[in-house]
């Protein structure tokens, strides 16, 4: 029987912590959306079968985006079309009645909605869409904690696993097709990769003690995570199908949350060697840590956007957890919201984050907060795919 050195004090620092493909009738100039500045669109009852689901789903995604104005007198853009066969023709035409986006979608009303939503963002906005991003997360309706995966608005919901024993820190691939997490099926604190379209299930990591926190590097090939193998939990990266383990840190501390650049250069992770956690960032190949000033005593579970511009965290004030955003760039910092475990959406806007057991969204920028999901028992532990 293998022997397991798993710590009381670092499980729970662990548990803590298109191409487009767009007909363009007409060149039209990219339009910049600042804060406080909405676009006005009106969004006209698409035709056919699956109409109203379509339209629904268009007008959620455009309104949660908190990009536009919908069903303004003055709209500057009338997004239209028809639904048939499960496909969907969409179309967007400006207030002079020149064509902006033309695009047919195939592959059911639900998800050709979504990939017209996000084209007409991307088209009106040069942003990228939220729609048809998966969220991840731990939930106890069954009164252990499973994983689940639901669409980014919290429709959807599926059950993953059905293992009656801890699940925690499920991860996203990029494009949602994988989640990685770590489950104690064997006893022990092992990382699992699971394949949403089969449903197969893998064991890839199973060293000796704690192997936790596992997060897929931007070209989905790697995964960051804590191993305590040699002792101590540390910094590892592994092949995201297993092996080619590489250990980044050397440390007497616990090194937890890892968070990729979107280049996959660097990670930034929570590191307790030095009193309460702080955020530290290092080279995806190896190195040496360098702490990141926040201003804060206590900082857990990092989350870099896809920007690469912003990192938020959570700081612990009081009884209560903080979300903090920090500007990477020049070091300004704000706190968003009361919360735990944020994850920024593909957008780099948005975060969903858990309170109270329910799972949150809000807009960085406006601080319009949504919510998401509940009723599923207490969900911690979101992730977002980008």
């Amino acid at each position: 029987m293998r022997r397991r050195l798993i710590s009381n004090i670092g499980g729970a620092a662990l548990l803590f912590c298109l191409t487009r493909a767009i007909v363009i009738a007409e060149e039209v100039p990219t339009i910049t959306v600042s804060k406080g500045d909405r676009i006005n669109v009106n969004v006209a009852g698409l035709g056919g079968s699956d109409g109203a689901t379509a339209t629904g789903i268009v007008r959620k995604d455009l309104t949660l985006s908190g990009l536009f104005n919908l069903g303004s007198a003055d709209a500057s853009y009338i997004i239209k079309g028809t639904t048939e066969g499960g496909g969907l023709q969409g179309q967007v035409v400006d207030h002079g009645g020149g064509t902006v986006l033309s695009k047919t979608y195939n592959g059911g009303a639900s998800a050709s909605a979504h990939q017209f939503a996000n084209d007409i963002i991307e088209t009106l906005t040069g942003n990228k869409g939220l729609a048809g991003s998966k969220i991840a997360f731990i939930a106890t309706r069954s009164s252990k904690k499973e994983v689940y995966v639901a669409d980014y608005d919290g429709s959807h919901v599926r059950q993953l696993t059905h293992d009656n024993t801890i699940s925690v820190h499920p991860s996203l691939s990029p494009g949602g097709g994988r989640i990685a997490y770590t489950g104690y099926q064997s006893g022990y604190a092992d990382v699992y990769v699971i394949d949403l379209a089969s449903g197969a299930r893998n064991r890839i990591v199973n060293f000796p003690g704690t192997n936790s926190g596992a997060a897929f590097s931007p070209d989905g090939g790697r995964l960051a995570l804590t191993i305590s193998k040699d002792g101590n939990p540390e910094l590892y990266t592994v092949g995201a199908g297993g092996g080619g383990a590489r250990r980044l840190t050397h440390s007497r501390g616990v090194e937890s949350g890892p968070t990729w650049s979107p280049d996959g250069d660097q990670i930034i992770y929570s590191f307790d060697g030095t009193g309460g956690p702080q955020l530290y960032r290092i080279s995806s190949g190896g190195g040496e840590g360098r702490q990141i000033a926040t201003g804060y005593g206590y900082c857990t579970e990092p989350s870099w956007s896809p920007d690469g511009k912003k990192v938020a965290f959570n700081v612990r004030s009081g009884g209560d957890f903080q979300i903090v955003v920090l500007d990477l760039a020049n070091g300004g910092k704000r706190t968003v919201g009361t919360g735990e475990d944020p994850a920024w959406g593909p957008d780099s806007r948005h975060l969903i984050f858990t309170e109270g057991g329910t799972l949150y969204m809000i807009d960085t920028v406006s601080s319009r907060k949504t919510k998401v999901l509940d009723g599923l028992g207490k969900i911690t532990e979101p992730s977002w795919s980008r």
